[in-house]
C-alpha cells in the first residue's frame, strides 16, 4: 500500500533553509571577509608605515646628485687636444644631457624605460606588463625604471632581497622628488657600466666605435643600448652574435615607439658595424709620454688623480710625434733585416681539419699579439722560394722574392732545428709596400727619439724605445750612454775660449800611451777608418768626425777645463771623468740631456729646460695650474753668443759635406745642423742635430750593451730616423739664418773671434817635429811630451 506524503517520518527530513536566509548568511561572510582583508591590509600598512618610518631617515643624501661628480679618469692630451692615454679604474667622459643626440636617449628610453617621462619613478602598468609577458613565456622583460637602477647603481649593492627592493623604491621615490627627470637621465647616461672598463655611453662609444657618441649612427645606438642589462653577454666584441640579437630587438622596440620609422629601422638593420680593436686605446702612438705625464700629475695629486676627471694638456705635437714613432720603428726594423736570424717564436702541430686548423692558429696567435705593424702569423708552406702563412680568420699572405731575404738562414736545409722554418712556425711579418710582405723577426735592438724646441723647452715628439708594451724602459730619460763622437762639439766649444778656431791645424797623426803613461793598459786611439790623414783644420777634423785631432783639441784645453765647460750644457761632471778618454764621448748622456745640450747651439747660447705640461684643468674645464717658459733672454746663458755661432757654422759644414752631409742633400735646405756619433765597437749609434726652430735626438743600441755591427754607424743607423722626421716637421718652416753676433769677424773665408783674428789664436796642434811621420810605424811621444800627458790622465 503506498505511503502518501503526509505519512513520511518527519524526524528524519532536512528543513528546507529559505531563500532569503541563505542570502543573509553569504553576505554576512563577504563582510566577514572584507573586513579581515581590511584588517590585513592595515596591519599591512601599518608594518609598511613602520618599515618606512625606520628605513627613511637612514637612507643616504641624494642631494648631492644635483651636482653629479662620478670617479673620472685622468687623460692626457697633446697640444691640439688628441687623446694620447688615460688612467685609471674607470673609463667615463662626463656628458650633460643636452650634448647626448637625440638617437642614443631614444634607443636607452626603447629597451629601458619607455615611459620614464610620465611615471613618477616606479612604473606600475610596466611592472604589470613585464609580469604577464613573462607568465606568457614572452620575451622576458625588466620591471625595473632607469630612477629604479640610478638608485641602485649609485647606491646600493647588486644582491637581491626584500631589503635591498624596498631601499631601492624609497631611494626612487626621494631622487623623483628632489631631482629633474633630464638630470636622473642624465646621470644614468653616465654611470652606468658598459663593459671595457667604461662607464657611461659617451665612453663606451669610444672604446666599441672609437667615435665621439654625438657622432652614432642608429645602429651604433641600438647596440651600445643593448649593453646594460649585461655587459659580458652583450658585449659586441666578445659576444658578437648575442649582441647583434639584441641589437635588432632594440631597433624594433624603436620602431614600435615611433623613435625611428619603418624605413630607418630597416637601414639600421642593414648596417654594418665597425667596431675598434678592443686592444687599441688611442689614436696617437704616445704611451711614453703619456707615462711620463701620468708621473708628473701623480706626484702632485696622488691616488686624487685618476678619479678627479683631470686633462693633462702636454707640448706634444700629435703629427710630429707619429711621424717620430714610425720614423724610429722603420729604423729599427732596417737594421733587423740586415741581422741573422735568430728562429721561429714557436712551433705547433696543424690539425689536417679545416675548422680544427682555424682554431688552433687562432688560439695560438692570441697568444703572440701582434706588434704595431709587425704581425704574427703560423707558417702553412715553406720553402726557398715561397712562403705562405696564416693570420688570424683564416686570411692568408704569400711571401716571396726579397721578402725571404730576412729569414733566408731558417728557410735553409741546412739550418738547425730551432732555427728551420717549417709548417707550424710562428714567425712575424711585415707589409713592405701595397701587397708586398716581408718576414722579419721581433728586433733586440733599442732606440730613442726626442724632439724639443730650443727656444722654449717644449717637447715635441718622444718616443722612448721600440714598443711600450714590450719594454716600459723610457730610453730618452733613463738610458744613459756614451755619446761617442756626438759630444766633440762641446769639447770644440770649450777651445774656442782658448784661441782655437776652425782654422786651427790640428795633426791627425798617430798617438800613444803606454802603461807607463794610462798607469793601466797601452792605449794607442784610432780613428774609425784606421787611416791618419795628417795635419788639417779643425773644421775639416769636425767634419770628418776624426778622433786624434779631438784628443789633441782636450790635451791642449785640458780635460779638467773640458769637464767644468760641458756642465754649461747640462751634463753631469761626475758621468765625464777629467781624462783624454773624453774625447772620444766616453763619459755617460740621456738622449734628454743630449736635446738640452744642442738647442744651447741652436738658440744662441741659452740653456734651456725641457717641459711637457703646458696645463691642468678639471673636468669642466677649469685651468688648475698652467707653465708658461720665461723668454729665451731671461735664462741662463750657457756660453756666449759668438761661441755658438761659430760652432754652429762648423755643425753646418758636418750637416753639408761630413759625416751628416746626406741631411742637407735630403732635406735641400742650408739651416741644418748637427753631428753624428760612433762609440768605440760601435755600441751606441747617435744623430744629434737641430734647425734653429727644432732640436732632434736620435739613438740606437741595445740594451745590455754590445756591439751593433762592424759597419753600423750613426750616420748609417741613426740619421736616416732624424731625416724622415725633419722632412715632415720643417716641411713649411721657413729658412732660417743666425745673425754675425759682436765680436766674430770673418777673414779668408773663416770666422774667428775678433781678438783671435791675424794669427793671435793657437795656429796649430800636434805638430812636434818627429812627432808624427804617416810613412814611419806608430811611435810612442817623446819624454817630455810622455810627462804632459802622464799628469793628464792622474788628473
Amino acid at each position: 500500500m503506498p505511503t502518501s506524503p503526509d505519512s513520511r517520518d518527519k524526524s528524519t527530513s532536512r528543513p528546507q533553509t529559505p531563500p532569503h536566509a541563505r542570502m543573509h548568511w553569504l553576505v554576512r561572510a563577504f563582510l566577514w571577509l572584507i573586513g579581515l582583508a581590511v584588517a590585513g591590509a592595515l596591519a599591512l600598512a601599518m608594518v609598511i608605515a613602520v618599515a618606512l618610518a625606520m628605513a627613511y631617515p637612514n637612507l643616504p643624501d641624494v642631494s648631492e646628485l644635483a651636482d653629479y661628480r662620478p670617479k673620472l679618469p685622468l687623460r692626457i692630451y697633446s697640444a691640439e687636444g688628441a687623446l694620447l692615454g688615460e688612467f685609471g679604474e674607470e673609463r667615463r667622459t662626463l656628458t650633460p644631457i643636452n650634448d647626448i643626440p637625440k638617437v642614443m636617449v631614444d634607443a636607452v628610453l626603447a629597451i629601458e624605460d619607455t615611459r620614464f617621462f610620465e611615471h613618477g619613478g616606479v612604473d606600475y602598468k610596466g611592472m604589470l606588463r613585464a609580469a604577464l609577458a613573462n607568465l606568457g613565456k614572452v620575451k622576458s622583460q625588466g620591471a625595473s625604471t632607469i630612477t629604479m637602477q640610478v638608485a641602485r647603481n649609485v647606491y646600493l649593492s647588486s644582491e637581491k632581497t626584500y631589503t635591498r627592493k624596498i631601499y631601492e623604491i624609497l631611494l626612487t621615490f626621494k631622487l623623483e622628488h628632489l631631482l629633474t627627470k633630464e638630470k636622473i637621465l642624465e646621470i644614468y647616461m653616465n654611470q652606468i657600466f658598459l663593459g671595457h672598463r667604461a662607464y657611461g655611453f659617451a665612453a663606451a662609444s669610444e672604446v666599441y666605435f672609437g667615435k665621439p657618441l654625438k657622432d652614432v649612427s642608429i645602429a651604433e645606438a641600438a647596440m651600445l643600448a643593448g649593453l646594460p642589462k649585461a655587459p659580458s653577454a652583450y658585449n659586441p666584441i666578445s659576444n658578437p652574435k648575442r649582441a647583434r640579437i639584441r641589437q635588432l630587438y632594440i631597433i624594433d622596440r624603436m620602431e614600435e615607439n615611433g623613435f625611428i620609422t619603418p624605413e630607418q629601422a630597416r637601414l639600421a638593420r642593414e648596417e654594418p658595424l665597425q667596431l675598434r680593436n678592443a686592444n687599441h686605446n688611442v689614436g696617437v702612438n704616445a704611451d711614453y709620454v703619456a707615462e711620463m705625464a701620468r708621473q708628473l700629475v701623480y706626484a702632485q695629486y696622488g691616488d686624487d688623480a685618476y678619479t678627479r676627471g683631470l686633462n693633462v694638456y702636454t707640448t706634444l705635437n700629435a703629427g710630429e710625434q707619429e711621424v717620430a714613432y714610425a720614423a724610429l720603428r722603420k729604423g729599427i726594423m732596417d737594421y733587423e733585416r740586415r741581422q741573422r736570424y735568430r728562429g721561429p717564436e714557436k712551433f705547433i702541430a696543424l690539425p689536417s681539419d679545416a675548422q680544427a686548423l682555424e682554431d688552433v692558429i687562432d688560439d695560438t696567435l692570441a697568444q703572440h699579439p701582434d706588434n704595431g705593424d709587425v704581425l704574427a702569423a703560423v707558417v702553412l708552406e715553406a720553402s726557398t722560394k715561397s712562403m705562405t702563412v696564416q693570420r688570424p680568420d683564416g686570411e692568408k699572405i704569400v711571401i716571396t722574392g726579397d721578402g725571404l731575404k730576412p729569414v733566408e738562414s731558417g728557410l735553409s736545409d741546412k739550418a738547425a732545428p730551432n732555427i728551420k722554418i717549417r709548417p707550424g712556425a710562428v714567425i712575424r711579418v711585415i707589409e713592405t709596400g701595397k701587397g708586398k710582405w716581408s718576414a722579419t723577426q721581433l728586433p733586440e735592438v733599442e732606440g730613442a727619439f726626442v724632439a724639443v724646441d730650443p727656444r722654449t723647452g717644449a717637447i715635441r715628439a718622444l718616443v722612448g724605445g721600440f714598443d711600450f708594451q714590450k719594454n716600459k724602459f723610457n730610453h730618452v730619460t733613463q738610458a744613459w750612454r756614451q755619446p761617442g763622437s756626438s759630444f766633440k762639439p762641446f769639447l770644440y766649444s770649450a777651445a774656442l775660449e782658448k784661441g782655437v778656431g776652425p782654422a786651427t791645424l790640428v795633426n791627425d797623426a798617430p798617438m800613444f800611451f803606454g802603461a807607463n803613461v794610462t798607469g793601466g793598459q797601452p792605449w794607442e786611439p784610432r780613428n774609425y777608418d784606421g787611416k791618419f790623414e795628417g795635419p788639417m783644420p779643425l773644421r775639416t777634423a769636425l767634419a770628418k768626425s776624426r778622433n786624434i785631432p779631438s784628443i789633441r783639441v782636450l790635451e791642449f784645453t785640458t780635460p779638467q777645463f773640458g769637464q767644468e765647460w760641458v756642465t754649461r750644457f747640462g751634463f753631469e761632471a761626475s758621468r765625464h771623468p777629467a781624462y783624454l778618454t773624453m774625447a772620444l764621448g766616453a763619459g755617460s748622456v740621456t738622449p734628454m740631456q743630449m736635446a738640452t745640450a744642442f738647442s744651447v747651439f741652436a738658440n744662441g747660447g741659452y740653456r734651456i729646460n725641457p717641459w711637457l705640461i703646458s696645463k691642468i684643468t678639471d673636468h669642466k674645464g677649469q685651468v688648475l695650474s698652467a707653465y708658461t717658459p720665461k723668454p729665451l733672454e731671461e735664462q741662463p746663458q750657457a756660453i756666449d753668443a759668438r761661441n755658438a755661432f761659430i760652432m754652429n757654422s762648423m755643425l753646418q759644414t758636418v750637416a753639408k759635406s761630413g759625416t751628416a752631409a746626406r741631411a742637407q742633400a735630403t732635406l735641400k735646405r742650408p739651416d741644418i745642423y748637427g753631428k753624428t756619433g760612433t762609440t768605440n765597437d760601435a755600441v751606441d749609434a747617435w744623430f744629434a742635430g737641430f734647425q734653429p726652430t727644432l732640436t732632434a735626438i736620435t739613438w740606437i743600441g741595445y740594451d745590455t750593451p754590445r756591439n751593433l755591427g762592424s759597419r753600423e754607424t750613426g750616420g748609417g743607423l741613426s740619421l736616416p730616423i732624424w731625416i724622415s722626421f725633419m722632412q715632415h716637421a720643417l716641411k713649411d718652416v721657413p729658412v732660417a739664418t743666425y745673425p754675425v753676433p759682436p765680436g766674430v769677424v770673418n777673414m779668408g773665408g773663416e770666422w774667428f773671434y775678433e781678438e783671435y783674428a791675424g794669427g793671435a789664436g793657437v795656429t796649430a796642434l800636434g805638430m812636434n817635429p818627429g812627432y808624427f811621420n804617416p810613412d814611419q810605424p806608430t811611435e810612442a811621444p817623446p819624454q817630455e811630451e810622455r810627462s804632459r800627458i802622464l799628469d793628464l790622465f792622474r788628473n
